[in-house]
């Protein structure tokens, strides 16, 4: 992939990904929530939801490098993971 751009950016609309920055930052476990472009700049903005918060993140869309999907399935696992054990 040559870059994070807009086509890419609308295929993550819903799911819940980690942001990696060009700057090196990782914004983690957030909801990719829309996509706005500033009217009067043309700059292209994503709105993101933190995992189970109500404030949201606007990030540039140049400021973004990559992104990963997450499977909020094996995050929740995490917690469970002591009753897998039989102590004897």
């Amino acid at each position: 992939m040559k870059g994070f751009t807009l086509n890419v950016a609308k295929s993550f609309i819903g799911k819940n990904v980690n942001l990696h920055l060009k700057d090196g930052s990782v914004i983690v476990n957030v909801r990719v929530a829309e996509i706005r472009r500033d009217p009067l700049k043309g700059e292209v903005f994503i709105k993101c939801v933190p995992h189970g918060k109500a404030g949201a993140l606007q990030i540039p869309l140049r400021n973004i490098a990559w992104v990963k999907l997450l499977d909020l399935n094996l995050i929740g696992a995490g917690g469970r993971q002591g009753s897998w054990f039989i102590l004897s």
